[in-house]
């Protein structure tokens, strides 16, 4: 089968063009702009790529047009594919149909946290697995220990990162509808992607749509710690549910003893199992706890997964030190809501100590960030930073206005490299700069590490 895939360099289309070349197809695709990694890893793959839309590409006559949700009606190739009467169809429906279609999928959805905890799943089951039955999995990332976003596995489970932003133009439905899960997790739940949800009611319908798809011998994992998931199942559920997070005295969900680094995996009083590690965070405590949970629903014991973890190297983009300068730490980090800013910088804080200065540096890059629809957060998301400074752009809100209630301890710039000197200014040996954003935030970090590593100028 030829496929032709519509904004291919997307994490989520490029994964699974990966999968559909490793099943044997010819793939080729487009985008408004072919930009590595993702285009690297698929030309890598012997995958053909197009820059843009023009309608002269319905020549390549696939037996199928994959279309992404960045394809909007009046780009030439998708109104050709519409005149013409050709087969198209979404990334998530061919997913599911062909790829998903007989296997005991487990889907990891939640506000916060699915690219993690979709990478620990999948790594968990392969530690478990035999060489001949190991995971498929898509991750909205690049798992450090596979060093790819996708593959197809040898065995019976795929672990696939379930995101509730919408299919396609022709079908507004979440994504993560289409996958059909025998087990859920459900890590957390709050307004997001305001571009296309009113509100936080909205989303909750979203959930409860996934909730019904999952059969009375599945699995939920559910956060017992967040209102809106006993909101969704409120609404009606047919299947077991695992709480993770609970309190000790609560019998029968997981919870956590110790600190986020080292801690015990407990059911109610009874250990079941021990997780060390170099992740940060309450935030990734709770991740493994339901990676843990989901993990048991397939038959590796709490212990044997709790042990996996000691291995897990995180994703790209967690957390991850890009490099040190005259003395100062620079990290990138995917946090762009403000609840995950303010995780980060807690666990940042956790791994450094009080003493120890923290300067958060952020853009406001996602949908909703730009409509400011959680502006007034970020003073709360910002607060345990020593220093914030943030990128002010064509948002049509100010930044500065903002983060007024952090006084002098913020900076606004309008241009990166101006946020740069301004950062490279403040630095001083043993400060920890953490750059938050879900894009690129124009080479920030290169370029900070340049700048610091360039002797000031006198005179």
């Amino acid at each position: 089968m030829h496929l032709h895939i519509l904004g291919i360099c997307g994490t989520f289309m490029g994964s699974l063009a990966a999968l559909a070349r490793e099943a044997g197809h010819r793939v080729t695709g487009c985008d408004a702009g072919v930009y590595p990694p993702m285009s690297e890893q698929l030309r890598a793959l012997g995958i053909e790529l197009i820059e843009g839309w023009d309608a002269d590409q319905l020549k390549l006559s696939p037996d199928v047009f994959v279309v992404g949700n960045v394809v909007k009606r009046g780009m030439p190739l998708m109104e050709a594919i519409l005149d013409a009467g050709v087969r198209y169809t979404s990334g998530p429906q061919w997913l599911a149909e062909n790829v998903l279609q007989g296997r005991h999928v487990l889907a990891v959805a939640g506000t916060h946290g699915k690219t993690t905890t979709t990478a620990m799943l999948a790594w968990i089951l392969d530690q478990a697995a035999p060489a001949d039955a190991k995971p498929g999995f898509l991750v909205g990332g690049v798992p450090l220990n596979f060093g790819v976003s996708a593959r197809l596995g040898g065995g019976n489970c795929f672990v696939i990162e379930a995101d509730e932003y919408d299919t396609a133009l022709f079908d507004k439905r979440s994504k993560f509808v289409h996958y059909r899960p025998r087990t859920a997790i459900l890590n957390n739940l709050e307004l997001d992607h305001a571009d296309i949800f009113p509100d936080l009611a909205a989303i909750e319908t979203q959930f409860h749509h996934l909730v019904r798809t999952v059969p009375s011998t599945g699995r939920l994992v559910v956060n017992a710690r967040d209102e809106a998931l006993a909101r969704v199942l409120a609404r009606g559920c047919w299947s077991e549910v695992q709480r993770f997070g609970t309190k000790r005295e609560e019998p029968g969900g997981l919870c956590a003893r110790g600190e986020p680094q080292a801690f015990d995996v407990l059911r109610g009083s009874l250990k079941l199992g021990r997780v060390e590690w170099d992740l940060l965070g309450e935030h990734n405590q709770m991740n493994a706890l339901a990676a843990i949970a989901a993990a048991e629903h397939v038959g590796v014991a709490p212990e044997a997964a709790a042990a996996a973890l000691a291995g897990f190297k995180n994703v790209r983009r967690r957390l991850e030190l890009r490099g040190t300068a005259a003395g100062v730490a620079v990290y990138d980090d995917f946090a762009h809501h403000p609840t995950a800013m303010r995780s980060t910088i807690e666990g940042l804080r956790r791994k450094v100590g009080a003493g120890t200065r923290i300067l958060a540096v952020f853009e406001p890059r996602s949908n909703t960030m730009k409509l400011g629809t959680m502006k007034a957060q970020l003073p709360w998301a910002l607060e345990d930073a020593d220093l914030a400074f943030a990128l002010q752009g064509d948002y049509g809100w100010s930044v500065a206005e903002a983060l007024a209630p952090l006084a002098d301890r913020m900076q606004v710039e309008g241009s990166v490299d101006a946020l740069v000197a301004r950062i490279a200014a403040a630095a001083q040996p043993g400060d920890q700069v953490l750059c938050m954003s879900n894009g690129g935030f124009g080479g920030v970090h290169d370029k900070l590490l340049a700048a610091l590593s360039t002797p000031p100028r006198h005179g």
